[in-house]
């Protein structure tokens, strides 16, 4: 191939040359990160494959050190390679990718040229003759023909029984065999041979199944081993089948399919898709094509791929899956061949009628009946945990004792404290041992927690009989030169502020952003948190309108719309509280607050289980005056319940606002709107006496 198609070929590979990492996120491996080594031992989750599909080639994301790269630039750092040119040919040597282009020079390097003996590989070097002067040729080695090792290998198979339920008719159709001492022929001399049942998938590839049971976490990394460039098993079938074709991933699946009286070919990686349509775009197949992928995450995207891509061309296809309800075709055939014949037999007669009869399952799934037995067990799971206060208590009362399943999103104008309105409750809720996951996508992780020991000097002052002037702000907690000047007790204010928040502080999980956070990222560090520690978090999101765009291309509105719309998704997948706070258009600063308030608002009105806004005292009426209310101190803010999916709406609760001390206090007023528009107070909780005279700071 040339060069353009060998770097094309080379960015669809894995990174297999990195030491593989024990978690699996959203069903693909992960690689030990060559960068920050994340993903070693017990903990870490190593490099992520980034599933978005916005990026052109496939990249690897690391949590730990913000690594993003392809699968050529992670060969770069592990071989610590710098030249681009170096790093290709390389990388090229490595995944056997020949290219056939006068630009690249190999530099007289060496290739290994298979032999055989016995059942395991002996290498001996080829070395390629450098370019004669002036001239700079490619010479690459040419690919290996392993022919003679799978005649051998097929002569020893019944020297294992490790069959997997494939009758020796079939083994020897397909030349499967066996290498009692198989090595990878990449692998040093050093490294022990094992047992491996040989799967040709052409002249110059194979797979390699390690035969043994009970293998270790190590051994199973390499249980699997693939030689020369992963190609579609029995590819031919395309063309001489006389029977509708199974398209499934592994090997064994599509012997056992051909083995049940079928006809198949398999994958070998779910990157063959592509692969696979560009076959068929040259010669369609005779028989139509039955898509059967494996039912993970993997599976069903590349089975989207092929879908698409087959309607394009034309193709006539079913998606039916073979195997259920087992794992894969293989467990199926295993567990009742009888029964696995005739399946295969009746999609192969008449493959509309059986993609009906699978559709109409499930859709019958979808019925209350099938989901009773889990409604049930939710109720049981939910039983020790029915809400999460607030620690604001007339709060809590209107939403029925606290936070549930749900997206909450909380609005109000520029600079009227929704923020600290709802980092201060999430820090309630921290303190009494629920985990926050914080999602700052505007303030530094320092400026939140600086507003939070703040607020904390404030309350001991309040609560310890201090004096007010100790208490501190934001700033005058983080600047330095401040803190020089600062008396004795002011110090020891501080410090025991900061050693009250240390003790909840280990609840709260704070993610900085800076235009690089969107929902499909939260919905990975949700699951990576929930992995990890094991705790279902309360998520809180600031603020809704700079997520990371789903689609840059689309208005804000659709790109809020959806933000919301997976943000309710993710409430409800992983059964949590989120929280996102919004903005206001600006229309709406002196009005008081209302569904419409709302920046670009469309799904945020239906969306959201629990609607709220902040809003100044007396906002709307005919002697409103927002510059007098904000220079109020404290001022008095109103929380307006704009809606609530399970309770009442309309309902409002007083607070005092303390900015310079980032603290809202309750005051327990809960008002409604009589006929006649006038404000109507059905209950009312006294300031705390101490509180008296704080309106003269300044």
């Amino acid at each position: 191939m040339n060069r353009e198609e060998a770097r094309e070929e080379l960015l669809t590979r894995e990174p297999e040359f990195l030491e593989m990492a024990k978690r699996k996120v959203n069903g693909h491996p992960t690689y030990v990160c060559p960068s920050c080594g994340n993903g070693k031992g017990k903990d870490g989750d190593g490099i992520a494959l980034d599933t978005s599909g916005t990026a052109k080639h496939r990249h690897w994301k690391c949590f730990c050190c913000d690594l993003y790269a392809d699968v050529l630039e992670l060969w770069k750092l592990h071989t610590e390679t710098s030249d681009n040119a170096e790093a290709f040919r390389t990388a090229y040597e490595y995944y056997e990718i020949p290219v056939d282009d006068s630009r690249i020079n190999f530099k007289g390097s060496s290739k290994p040229v298979e032999t055989f003996q016995g059942n395991f590989h002996k290498t001996t070097p080829l070395k390629l003759g450098k370019p004669s002067e002036g001239v700079q040729r490619a010479e690459t080695a040419p690919e290996i023909d392993y022919t003679n090792f799978f005649l051998q290998a097929n002569q020893n198979i019944n020297k294992t029984n490790y069959h997997r339920g494939i009758s020796i008719d079939t083994l020897n159709r397909f030349k499967i065999g066996y290498a009692e001492h198989w090595r990878h022929p990449k692998a040093p001399p050093t490294v022990p041979t094992s047992p491996r049942l040989i799967i040709p998938t052409s002249k110059h590839s194979y797979l390699a199944r390690d035969t043994r049971d009970n293998l270790t976490d190590a051994q199973k990394k390499y249980s699997k081993s693939k030689v020369g460039a992963v190609q579609i098993f029995n590819i031919n079938a395309l063309q001489t089948a006389n029977k509708p074709v199974f398209v499934v991933e592994g090997e064994i699946d599509a012997l056992s399919i051909i083995d049940a009286g079928g006809e198949a070919i398999a994958l070998g990686s779910t990157s063959n898709t592509k692969k696979l349509l560009e076959l068929l775009e040259q010669r369609r197949p005779t028989q139509p094509l039955i898509i059967s992928l494996d039912n993970d995450k993997a599976g069903i995207e590349a089975a989207e791929r092929l879908t698409e891509g087959l309607q394009k061309l034309g193709v006539v296809y079913y998606e039916i899956d073979i195997a259920k309800p087992y794992k894969d075709a293989n467990e199926a055939l295993t567990a009742n061949r009888d029964l696995f014949s005739d399946k295969v037999e009746e999609i192969e007669q008449d493959p509309e009628e059986a993609e009906h009869l699978v559709l109409e399952e499930e859709y019958l799934k979808t019925s209350a009946a099938n989901h009773l037995q889990e409604f049930v067990n939710g109720i049981a799971e939910n039983a020790n945990t029915p809400y999460i206060p607030t620690g604001f208590k007339t709060f809590d009362t209107i939403l029925d004792g606290g936070l549930y399943e749900g997206l909450y999103i909380a609005g109000a104008i520029s600079s009227l404290g929704k923020t600290t309105f709802v980092t201060q409750m999430c820090d309630q809720i921290a303190e009494s041992g629920q985990e926050i996951l914080i999602f700052s996508l505007e303030m530094a992780r320092t400026e939140l927690m600086a507003k939070s020991i703040s607020r904390l000097t404030f309350l001991d002052v309040i609560q310890n009989g201090g004096k007010i002037q100790d208490a501190k702000t934001s700033r005058g907690i983080t600047t330095g030169s401040r803190y020089a000047k600062y008396s004795k007790t002011e110090k020891e204010l501080i410090q025991r502020s900061i050693a009250r928040y240390g003790k909840y502080a280990e609840n709260i999980f704070i993610h900085e952003g800076i235009g690089d956070i969107g929902v499909k990222q939260i919905r990975e560090i949700v699951d990576k948190h929930i992995s990890i520690t094991g705790r279902k978090p309360v998520v809180l999101i600031d603020y809704l309108q700079i997520l990371a765009p789903a689609d840059p291309r689309s208005t804000d509105k659709q790109n809020t719309d959806k933000a919301v719309l997976e943000l309710k998704r993710i409430s409800r997948d992983f059964k949590i509280p989120v929280i996102a706070v919004s903005s206001f258009n600006r229309d709406n600063y002196s009005a008081p607050v209302s569904m419409v308030s709302f920046k670009e608002s469309g799904a945020i009105e239906y969306s959201s289980d629990v609607l709220i806004g902040l809003q100044l005292h007396g906002a709307g009426t005919k002697d409103f005056d927002a510059t007098k209310e904000k220079a109020k101190n404290p001022r008095e803010i109103e929380l307006v319940i704009l809606k609530n999916r399970n309770g009442a709406t309309g309902k409002k609760i007083g607070y005092k606002y303390f900015p310079m001390f980032n603290y809202f206090e309750e005051t327990g007023e809960i008002q409604e709107k009589e006929d006649d528009g006038k404000e109507l107070t059905i209950g009312k909780k006294k300031t705390a006496p101490v509180m008296k005279g704080l309106v003269k700071i300044n």
